[in-house]
C-alpha cells in the first residue's frame, strides 16, 4: 500500500503549529503555557550572547509577547518546574521529563570517550568539587577561582574546576541552582530535584522510543535526517535512532507519509495523520508577526526551515565580520507563516533605544511573488510591513527600551513605507527594567555558556 500523500503547505503548517507559531505572541506565559511550550518543541535553547536579549528570552517574547522577566525565572529555578540540561544544545527542559533524560546522564559516565584522558588526570577533584558544593552549599566557575599566585599549585584552578562541574551537572551529579547575570550556580541534584531523581530512570530502549516521539511531536512530520539533527543530544547514537524508528514503524506507532516534490521518506505519529490533514486544509499556518531567535527551536535544523519554507538561514555570529550578509545578529522575520525577511537588531541599553541596524526581506516578497516553498494565501506586503513594526515595538517594551530607531533596508523602496509604519505602530510601555549584562556583546567574538 502507497504512503498517504500530503501537500508541502500541510508539514509546513504543522511544524509552524507544534512551535506554537501559528499565533506569535498572542499567548499568556503561566507556568502551564511555560511548560507545554517547552515540552513541545524539546527544549527552549540556552545562549549568552545579549546583543538584542538573552536567546531563550527572544524565543519565550516570540511566543508571548512581552511579559514579567521574573516570571520564567520562577517558574524554573523556585517552583523547579523546568530545569536545565542538554536537548539540541545548552537548553531548559521539562522537569516531568527528568527520568528520561537520566538515562543519558547515566551513560555519561561511561559513553563520553572525550573525557577519559581528564577523568585519569582530575578524578579526585571530581570528589571535592562535589564536596564542597555539598558542605558550602550552591557554587560557581567563580567561587573556585583563585589569585594568579595561588593558581600553579594545587588542583583549585579555574578551568579543572570549571571543567569538573560541566561533567558533574552532564551526569546528573548536579544541577543548575540559580543564575546571575547569566552565570550558573549549581548544587546537588538531590538537594534540587529530590522527587525527580526518586524516579527510576528509563532503560536506554525506552529513551530513544520516548526521544523519537518527542521528536516528532515537536516536528509534526518528519525525515530520518530531522530526526537526527532536530534533539542533537545524546550524539553518536544513530543505531539507537535508527532501531526506534524500525521498531516503531513495524508496530504501527509512526506511519510512512509522501510529501509532495520531496523525493524523501517522511514520517508522522499514528495520532498525527488526522493533524496533518487538518493542516493541509488551512488557509494561513498563521496569523502574526514576530522576529525568531537564531537559536529558536524552529531554526535547530536549518536545512529543514529551507525545505519546508524556502529561507535559508546562517547564524552569522559566528562567520566573520568581512563574510557577513545580513549582520551580526539577524533575526528571521515570520509573518503569516512566512519567512519574510530578516533584521540585524541591536539593544542600546545605556540609550534605551532598539535599533534595526538593517532588515534585509527576502526577494521573493519584495518583488509581490509567491513564496518558493510552503504557501497559502497572498502575502499583503503592507499588512507585513505593518506587522515588523508592530513586533519591532513589541520587543523593544520587552527588552525595556523606549525608541526604535530604523537603519538601512534591503531593498531600499521599501524602507520609507517600513519608516512610516514604524512611525504609525503603537509605542508600548517596558514592563521591567532593561535586561541584565553589564556591557554590550562586541562583534568580535560569541559569548560562550
Amino acid at each position: 500500500m502507497s504512503a498517504p500523500r500530503f501537500p508541502l503547505r500541510a508539514a509546513a503548517a504543522l511544524f509552524l503549529e507544534r512551535q506554537q507559531l501559528d499565533r506569535p505572541r498572542a499567548r499568556r506565559l503561566t507556568p502551564a503555557s511555560a511548560v507545554s511550550l517547552v515540552r513541545g518543541v524539546g527544549g527552549l535553547q540556552l545562549d549568552s550572547i545579549n546583543v538584542v536579549d538573552r536567546a531563550h528570552r527572544i524565543t519565550l517574547w516570540s511566543r508571548f509577547g512581552p511579559h514579567d522577566r521574573d516570571r520564567f525565572d520562577r517558574i524554573v529555578y523556585r517552583r523547579r518546574l523546568l530545569f536545565e540540561y542538554w536537548a539540541h544544545a545548552a537548553c531548559i527542559v521539562p522537569t516531568e521529563d527528568f527520568p528520561a533524560w537520566r538515562r543519558p546522564m547515566l551513560d555519561y559516565h561511561t559513553r563520553s570517550r572525550a573525557w577519559s584522558k581528564f577523568l585519569r588526570k582530575h578524578g579526585p577533584m571530581l570528589k571535592k568539587v562535589e564536596a564542597a558544593i555539598r558542605e558550602r552549599g550552591p557554587l560557581g566557575s567563580a567561587d573556585f577561582d583563585q589569585p594568579q599566585k595561588k593558581r600553579s599549585a594545587g588542583w583549585w584552578n579555574w578551568k579543572p574546576a570549571a571543567h569538573a562541574l560541566d561533567f558533574l551537572w552532564m551526569s546528573g551529579v548536579i544541577t543548575s541552582h540559580s543564575r546571575k547575570h547569566f552565570q550558573k550556580r549549581f548544587d546537588l541534584t538531590e538537594r534540587l530535584l529530590p522527587d525527580a531523581l526518586a524516579r527510576p530512570p528509563f532503560s536506554r530502549e525506552k529513551f530513544f522510543d520516548w526521544h523519537l516521539d518527542r521528536s516528532l511531536d515537536a516536528m509534526g512530520a518528519a525525515t530520518e535526517t530531522d530526526l537526527s539533527r532536530y534533539m542533537t543530544f545524546p550524539r553518536h547514537s544513530t543505531n539507537d535512532r535508527r532501531a526506534a524508528l524500525k521498531k516503531a514503524l513495524r508496530a504501527g506507532a509512526v506511519v510512512e507519509v509522501a510529501i509532495e516534490g520531496i523525493a524523501r521518506r517522511w514520517f508522522v505519529r499514528q495520532g498525527d495523520l488526522e493533524a496533518l490533514e487538518r493542516a493541509a486544509r488551512r488557509r494561513a499556518a498563521s496569523r502574526g508577526t514576530t522576529f525568531l531567535s537564531p537559536f529558536d527551536s524552529f531554526l535547530w535544523h536549518r536545512e529543514r526551515t529551507e525545505r519546508l519554507f524556502g529561507f535559508d538561514y546562517t547564524i552569522e555570529v559566528y562567520v566573520p565580520s568581512h563574510k557577513r550578509r545580513f549582520g551580526y545578529y539577524s533575526l528571521p522575520i515570520l509573518h503569516d507563516g512566512q519567512l519574510i525577511g530578516r533584521a540585524d537588531l541591536k539593544t542600546h541599553r545605556a540609550e534605551s533605544r532598539l535599533e534595526l541596524k538593517a532588515v534585509h526581506f527576502e526577494p521573493w516578497f519584495a518583488r509581490g511573488e509567491p513564496p518558493p516553498a510552503a504557501r497559502w494565501q497572498a502575502v499583503d506586503r503592507d499588512a507585513a510591513l505593518a506587522g515588523v513594526a508592530e513586533a519591532a515595538r513589541s520587543l523593544a517594551a520587552f527588552v525595556g527600551a523606549r525608541e526604535v530607531t530604523l537603519g538601512a533596508v534591503a531593498p531600499r523602496a521599501l524602507r520609507a513605507p517600513l519608516a512610516r509604519a514604524l512611525a504609525h505602530a503603537p509605542a508600548l510601555h517596558a514592563l521591567d527594567a532593561p535586561i541584565e549584562g553589564d556591557a554590550e556583546q562586541t562583534d568580535a567574538e560569541p559569548a560562550e555558556i
